[in-house]
């Protein structure tokens, strides 16, 4: 018998409901390709409900509602949400394996780290209680004044497919500790984890309408809420076109927008280096989560003189990752989340072939395995610069290589692109690590390593990758507006203008 989800309904104003227009859509287990339930579409009318739920929550009571309570208060519900969260870690995971093919020990780690964040922000939103009314220093005695740190109001997350409740936590976590309402719209392509987000909220008290969980359709939810004139902001990860399309409707409005987009990060590998260290972080950094990660360092520029032995090691322990059904013990590569991405990225590779690149591993479906939407960890040698595959993301376990001869012409080639997200340089010359750092156009650096990620330090990226920043202290600030209050002090009057009674 088939795996199967639970079936569940919209998560709005606290409750369970049927979306208006009674649609749902299929589950598909991408390593089966076997229908495994359905969840919920939302539409404008919804979107409608779930804004207008929010809205009582963020002011409720005349005042009294999510926006004034003490960050303490909603500490308290972030930490419960934190604790249900582990005690249902087994469970998640294994419905994240199912919904969109990570390897079921990735998963549970993306469980651990959704925790993480949960508390993280309760921390965060506590200290937002001793942070307010900070003093600001005036050249003139006779004022005062103090700054206030205010939630934004509603809040539309929308998040992508291929860390569905990891990127869920990274928004709803500090939009929630910062006082404001929220509805989350997760992918249509991976919602399960999320609709049991709402479970957890139900299960912990979380007041009614404070967030909101709509699944569906871009177009017929995502779009209506980016929108919406009682959104006061989206904060968005995924595809740059659909970025484009959510920044051009926020600006009808004036709405600010926070965007995590696309991504085609390098790894410079100097000589010198430990190979095998250098090749397994080079794997990682490209094949963890099927290479389905907007920051992955997916072009990889390697130095001509270690060039050879390099792609040797590498090729060769890229042969030997399992893949397999993300359920199976030791999998370290499950299916691409769809058939539309498979077809994507088979697409990629064909396209790279036809313009003279040459296959050194993968390129196919691996052959034990008939069904799924499973995608070979690919290697591409003889590249250029004008290639499909060096300038284009390609969202699957797919890595480019080209070599380099001098520092400056590896910078020079890390910076050809209209990306800057990420980018990572191995090398066991740390002044040179610091050096090459500093010149490479991206939001997230890693030096002798690649992806890994921390819930108190920013992310981000530049040019097309989108701006703004999640994470940290950054990642609180997203969803406060910030506000200065001034006082004048003094007995006397102000006296710019004479008394009439003096002329």
């Amino acid at each position: 018998m088939a795996a199967s989800v639970p079936s569940r309904m919209l998560y709005i104003d606290g409750q369970w409901k049927e979306p208006v227009k009674r649609k749902r859509l299929p589950v598909i287990n991408p390593a089966t390709e076997e229908i495994i339930g359905d969840i919920p579409a939302a539409t404008a009318e919804d979107v409608e409900l779930a804004v207008a739920a929010a809205r009582r929550a963020f002011t409720r009571d005349k005042g009294a509602g999510w926006a004034r309570a003490s960050g303490a208060f909603r500490a308290k519900y972030l930490r419960a949400i934190a604790s249900k969260v582990k005690d249902r870690k087994t469970e998640l995971a294994k419905l994240e394996a199912l919904d969109c093919g990570k390897p079921l020990e990735e998963a549970a780690w993306d469980i651990d780290d959704v925790a993480g964040c949960f508390e993280y922000y309760a921390d965060l939103g506590e200290a937002l209680d001793r942070q307010q009314r900070a003093p600001v220093s005036l050249p003139m005695e006779n004022f005062k004044c103090h700054i206030l740190k205010e939630p934004i109001g509603v809040v539309g997350l929308i998040t992508p497919w291929n860390y569905p409740l990891l990127m869920a936590s990274w928004k709803v976590a500090p939009a929630l500790a910062a006082g404001c309402t929220a509805i989350l719209k997760p992918s249509e392509l991976s919602s399960v984890t999320c609709l049991e987000l709402a479970e957890i909220c139900m299960e912990v008290g979380l007041p009614p309408g404070v967030l909101n969980i709509l699944t569906g359709l871009g177009a017929e939810a995502g779009a209506p809420m980016s929108s919406h004139p009682h959104v006061g902001k989206i904060a968005f990860t995924g595809s740059s076109m659909t970025g484009r399309t959510i920044m051009t409707a926020a600006a009808q409005l004036v709405k600010p927008v926070s965007l995590e987009l696309g991504g085609k990060s390098p790894i410079i590998v100097f000589q010198g280096v430990d190979i095998e260290k250098a090749a397994e972080w080079t794997m990682f950094g490209c094949f963890w989560t099927n290479g389905q990660i907007c920051s992955a360092t997916s072009r990889l520029l390697v130095q001509e003189s270690i060039a050879m032995e390099f792609l040797e090691k590498l090729v060769g322990w890229t042969k030997s990752i399992k893949v397999s059904d993300p359920l199976q013990d030791g999998c370290r590569l499950g299916p691409v989340v769809s058939k539309g991405q498979y077809e994507k990225i088979m697409k990629f590779i064909s396209t790279a072939k036809s313009e003279g690149a040459t296959i050194l591993c993968g390129g196919d479906r691996p052959q034990h395995l008939e069904k799924g939407y499973f995608v070979e960890p690919t290697i591409i040698g003889n590249v250029n610069t004008s290639m499909q595959i060096w300038k284009e993301e390609v969202f699957g376990p797919v890595l480019c290589v080209k070599t380099f001869s001098t520092e400056d012409e590896a910078i020079e080639l890390a910076n050809d692109s209209d990306y800057g997200l990420a980018g990572a340089v191995l090398s066991k010359d740390l002044e040179q690590c610091d050096r090459v750092s500093q010149y490479l156009h991206a939001g997230i650096m890693w030096i002798n390593c690649s992806q890994p990620t921390f819930c108190q330090a920013p992310w981000g990226g530049n040019k097309r990758s989108g701006f703004g920043r999640e994470l940290g202290e950054w990642g609180l600030n997203n969803y406060l507006n910030v506000k200065q209050v001034t006082t004048y002090t003094s007995h006397e009057p102000w006296g710019w203008y004479p008394s009439p009674s003096k002329l």
